[in-house]
């Protein structure tokens, strides 16, 4: 008998036999139990990190603000040139009223860019919402 035809004879019966004692005996709750009395007071403390979208309340919070400060700044700089001029010299009307600064000049490439006739000034649209329409359901959507 070749060595090669022993081993394939032999393997199943040894996979059993080892199989049995370590589950059958509880040699493996013995084994278990050795290694957690050897790491002694080591336990593993899970910490979940909670996933933020981009725009969660704290970043919108933190944009509307600046966005406020500007729009204040905007404004002081509007009522300061309307000083300057002299607030009666068009009646007391406001002529900035409704206006907004000039978007800055382009150069070729950026004009020429997916976004090049857009305002900078847009938001866009929010889709910090877009994981909680799907929930843990990604993978069956997308497949």
């Amino acid at each position: 008998m070749k060595r090669s035809e022993l081993k394939k004879m032999i393997k199943p019966i040894v996979k059993e036999c080892v199989q049995e004692t370590i589950l059958n005996d509880g040699l493996l709750s013995n084994i278990v139990s050795e290694v957690a009395q050897g790491m002694g007071n080591q336990f593993l403390v899970e910490n979940k990190e909670e996933v933020v979208p981009a725009m969660s309340n704290e970043n919108s919070v933190r944009m509307e603000t600046m966005e406020n400060r500007k729009r204040a700044e905007l404004k002081e700089y509007k009522q300061k040139l309307l000083d300057q001029i002299g607030n009666e010299a068009y009646g007391g009307i406001d002529l900035f009223e409704g206006t907004k600064p000039a978007a800055p000049e382009m150069s070729a490439t950026q004009a020429a860019g997916p976004l090049g006739n857009k305002d900078p000034s847009d938001a866009g649209v929010d889709i910090s919402g877009i994981m909680a329409l799907g929930g843990k359901n990604w993978k069956a959507l997308i497949g």
